[in-house]
């Protein structure tokens, strides 16, 4: 009996010292141990309103995607149209942020009516371009063909900043020595349509339903449906696009930020790519 009683307390003994080594009797963690650490707030997300000229079009659909990459909680919310026709939206109390226009004349109009926050700041520059369409069945082979009686011009209209460079161009042209007397009012006679934007010149000598217009440069190098044909140099004009941020704007510090990126390397890279120059 005092055998099986030695054994008994041996095993007792040996459960306790087994049960108290398993991990179900360790010590809970003390208050003062550390704290797992806290995920860091994500940035506060925001919709940038972006109102850019139809020329910008394609160029802006990298800039939204490299942007809001490049910027926590970035939403570019982009309306592109005539520079005109979205200055006076903006006029009319539309919610911009920022404006990207075409020209200096429309930001700086804004600015002088006290819309903006702070100065326009000239962020790209564009030339222009003669197209026709592929199959070129006017026969253009030089801008003086302009003034050839039958030729259809596809313009667009005159509040529209692509219309005044091609005025520029024109009266250039109306200058050489070569050309021939009445060009202006010759290449006036010919147009037969006036679009809402320069992307709406482009549209209609793709599709082959005018003989020739004006476009950005960047317009023509972005088609693969219309030629190019060449402009004289001395008569060729440039074109500076400026932007500004839109005053009272909810996100002004943001636009300010779009802007010092769109001016800066990054946002330089991408108009170039699109075959923007420098301001």
């Amino acid at each position: 009996m005092k055998a099986a009683s030695r054994l008994t307390t041996l095993a007792l003994a040996l459960a306790l010292a087994l049960a108290a080594c398993s991990p179900s009797a360790s010590a809970s963690p003390s208050a003062s141990a550390e704290p797992s650490a806290t995920p860091a707030a994500s940035a506060e997300a925001f919709d940038l309103t972006i109102f850019g000229a139809a020329s910008l079009t394609d160029a802006l659909a990298e800039i939204e995607t490299t942007y809001e990459a490049a910027t926590p909680g970035a939403h570019l919310v982009i309306s592109t149209e005539s520079s005109a026709t979205l200055r006076t939206q903006i006029e009319e109390g539309a919610p911009a942020d920022v404006f990207l226009s075409a020209d200096t004349s429309n930001p700086d109009a804004l600015a002088e009516a006290g819309l903006t926050a702070g100065d326009p700041v000239a962020y790209a520059g564009n030339s222009l371009a003669l197209v026709v369409p592929d199959a070129n069945e006017a026969g253009i082979a030089s801008p003086a063909d302009l003034a050839t009686a039958g030729v259809q011009l596809i313009a667009a209209g005159p509040e529209v900043p692509i219309t005044d460079y091609a005025a520029e161009v024109v009266a250039n042209l109306a200058a050489l020595p070569d050309y021939p007397a009445g060009f202006a009012d010759a290449y006036a006679a010919n147009v037969v349509s006036e679009e809402e934007n320069v992307r709406g010149v482009l549209n209609r000598i793709e599709l082959n339903e005018g003989d020739a217009g004006f476009v950005y440069e960047t317009d023509a190098l972005g088609s693969s449906e219309v030629t190019a044909i060449e402009i004289p140099e001395a008569a060729n004009t440039h074109a500076t696009y400026a932007g500004c941020v839109i005053a009272g704007s909810a996100h002004e510090a943001q636009g300010e930020a779009f802007l010092a990126w769109l001016t800066g390397s990054d946002g330089q890279a991408i108009l170039a790519d699109f075959g923007f120059v420098a301001p």
